[in-house]
């Protein structure tokens, strides 16, 4: 890694570092007790310079916690999320999963912990795993608007933060305090778990260590390995290998794997200020099931050894009365290395990233209706690929940006501003290519309660995108997506425009969200498949165009019933996205229409749910790209706490999901013909906070 990056780091570790001892000079008394017990309500938003009400943003928001996030989390960030409205996944095998966010993925979501960058390379293919484990997540929320401009123009989609505890924010207020799930899956006989300790070892510090292990062997499916399609044309094949392929099914062949990790944190916590500092290495070797060739009855099936060891930091600094009320800082430094492995067990491919993000932000004093904050922003990529499949050669990322948030609240009109100018310079010594960008993009939105506890709204916003170093400079063979990927060092920099009008409402025995949205894209960058065959793959010439994407999400829930302490709940959502290259067709990949509605029962002491989720056929799509049939899913849980509700009593859940054990296939999967979803699997989960 340059020493500039190395200079950067440490400078910016001494400036989280002042705070916390001013802070510590300020005052004596400690601050009061954290109860790590209470955890923050699901309609608060953490992820931003201010706590706010969810019904306060005026895009949508979504929140997974409790007994909710226990019940979705699964071995990826991706499938955790893939049942939130406008949240499908790229569903590359059980194991690589990165989430899509309104038919947005890769450099246009932007995947962070705690504020921060994974520090990985899942956005530079889908086989890539994200180094974020949901194991270990208190909450994960996904963010549009306004909001999403602090993160960066990579956040064009928007923003998924997992936010976990491994930084502790609060002294526990027992001498031990100890939070673990557990969790078994028949689908892949995987069994997992994480536990996190916390320790106070005076008034103000905390030590943490926490720890997660995944092991499953390959996943078990609803049929064939193949899609309907593909096996057709398996069978009419005169090749004996590929007539052979036809009859693959019930598992899904290399998508076994076995993850660890393990983290140790502390924290300095006073009444003005804290800081914390973690430190944390990342383990995994999964499997990658086979894109096999129809012609030859060929197919790779690679396994990734990856690793990960990071360092984090945050700070935060009570600022008084004054014009700013608190300073937060956040840091994080990583190695990240993966090497895809043959059959035979031999190294092929290697992939190395250092990356370092940093970001501080002032946030102000709330005056009268105005509220808000301003920030700063430092990343540094340093990317290189070794081996025979070296798609994209040695690049280097430095990306600063300043940003801000602003709020003005006039009860029934509630308004909000948010801005970004950011500098981007890409080079890549290799082949002497250097690019600077200079993007400014800004959102502003409102929202009207025309009734009471109803409120319309409307956000209009300009976002600029630098190219990415892949989209730029890529020009190789890429076995994770068996394509020929060339960039282009020219491109200019993706300019959108977006519109979105928004309505919730809520009673006692009610809540309903709405959005529809468009967005008008210039010099949008799309992989163009040009029908070429190079090196024995199909090859993709990254392109510019327009492009114009609208769709819409709507959830609502209804309290059925209620009596003694039961409470019956029906709930629904939909979510569409509907995207197309100017004068080239539509965008591949795009997730179609889909419905999910569920039935509920809540008790102190018991609850459960049914739900039935549909996806439709999709037939809209791009030159070269096959079909993928409708399917429905039914899926059940029930869960139990014997010793009486509340976060700090053990909880078991029994989920059985797709009860009826139906061929399914994601769309937007670079893998969709070769590997479905997972076949019938029943799940037992163990949840705990003493």
């Amino acid at each position: 890694m340059p020493r500039s990056v190395l200079r950067a780091g440490v400078a910016f570790v001494a400036l989280l570092s002042t705070p916390a001892f001013a802070a510590d000079a300020a005052g004596d008394a400690a601050a009061p007790p954290g109860n790590y017990h209470d955890a923050t309500p699901a309609d608060i938003v953490v992820t931003a310079p201010f706590e706010r009400n969810r019904a306060d943003v005026v895009s949508p928001v979504s929140v997974l916690s409790g007994t909710d996030l226990a019940r979705e989390v699964r071995s990826t960030i991706g499938e955790t999320l893939q049942r939130q409205p406008g949240v499908s996944s790229t569903s590359f095998g059980p194991n690589a999963s990165r989430p899509i966010l309104r038919g947005f993925q890769g450099d246009r979501v932007r995947i962070l912990t705690d504020g921060i960058g994974s520090f990985d390379v899942s956005n530079t293919s889908v086989d890539h795993a994200v180094v974020i484990n949901p194991l270990l997540a208190e909450r994960v929320e996904v963010l549009r608007g306004p909001a999403s401009l602090q993160f960066g123009s990579s956040a064009i989609g928007g923003v998924v933060n997992v936010i976990d505890k491994r930084i502790p924010r609060a002294i526990p207020d027992e001498p031990v305090h100890v939070d673990a799930i557990g969790t078994y899956s028949s689908a892949s006989n995987q069994f997992s778990g994480s536990s996190a300790l916390d320790v106070p070892v005076s008034d103000k510090v905390v030590l943490h260590l926490d720890g997660s292990y995944l092991d499953g062997d390959d996943l078990k499916i609803g049929g064939y390995v193949l899609s309907p399609a593909a096996r057709a044309q398996a069978l009419a094949s005169a090749n004996p290998e590929v007539r052979a392929l036809a009859d693959l099914k019930g598992t899904l062949a290399n998508s076994a794997a076995r993850t660890w990790e393990i983290a140790g944190g502390a924290s300095v916590i006073t009444d003005t200020g804290q800081l914390g500092f973690a430190l944390s290495h990342y383990d995994s070797l999964y499997g990658v099931p086979a894109r096999y060739d129809l012609t030859t009855g060929q197919g790779e099936m690679p396994r990734l050894d990856m690793h990960q060891t990071r360092v984090d930091a945050r700070t935060e600094l009570d600022l008084g009365d004054g014009f700013f009320k608190q300073l937060r800082g956040r840091f994080g430094f990583a190695d990240y290395k993966h090497a895809e492995l043959a059959e035979d067990g031999t190294t092929g491919t290697q992939f190395f990233n250092k990356g370092l993000e940093g970001r501080l932000e002032l946030a102000q004093t709330k005056r009268g209706v105005w509220q808000g904050a301003i920030g700063g922003q430092l990343l540094i990529r340093d990317f290189n690929v070794i081996g025979d499949e070296a798609f994209v050669p040695k690049n280097e990322t430095i990306q600063y940006g300043l940003f801000t948030l602003q709020t003005l609240d006039f009860g029934k009109l509630k308004t909000e501003f948010g801005g970004r100018i950011e500098r981007t310079h890409v080079s890549s010594n290799p082949i002497n290519a250097d690019r600077q960008f200079t993007a400014y993009s800004g959102s502003a939105g409102a929202s009207y309660e025309f009734v009471p506890d109803w409120r319309i709204g409307v956000n209009v916003s300009h976002t600029e995108r630098a190219p990415s170093a892949e989209e730029l400079f890529a020009n190789g063979p890429h076995a994770g997506t068996q394509a020929f990927e060339i960039g282009n060092p020219n491109f200019k920099k993706e300019r959108s425009f977006g519109l979105e009008g928004t309505l919730r409402g809520s009673g006692r025995n009610y809540t309903f969200e709405a959005s529809a949205y468009y967005n008008k894209f210039n010099n949008y960058i799309y992989d163009n498949q040009t029908g070429e065959i190079r090196d024995g793959l199909p090859v993709f010439q990254s392109a510019q165009a327009d492009a114009n994407y609208y769709g819409f999400e709507a959830q609502a829930t209804v309290t059925a019933a209620r009596f003694g302490d039961w409470k019956i709940d029906v709930d629904g959502l939909a979510d569409y996205v509907h995207a197309t290259v100017k004068n080239v067709g539509p965008v591949p990949r795009i997730p179609p229409l889909r419905l999910l509605g569920g039935v509920s029962g809540t008790s102190g002491l018991l609850d459960g749910r049914v739900e039935v989720e549909h996806t439709f056929a999709q037939d809209r799509v791009a030159p070269f790209e096959t079909t993928t049939p409708g399917y429905t899913l039914v899926n059940a849980s029930i869960g139990v706490r014997p010793f009486g509700e509340g976060r700090d009593k053990p909880e078991i859940l029994l989920s059985a999901n797709n009860i009826f054990d139906v061929d399914a296939r994601r769309h937007a999967s670079f893998l969709k013909d070769f590997a479905p979803l997972a076949g019938r699997d029943i799940r037992v989960t163990l949840r705990a906070s003493f």
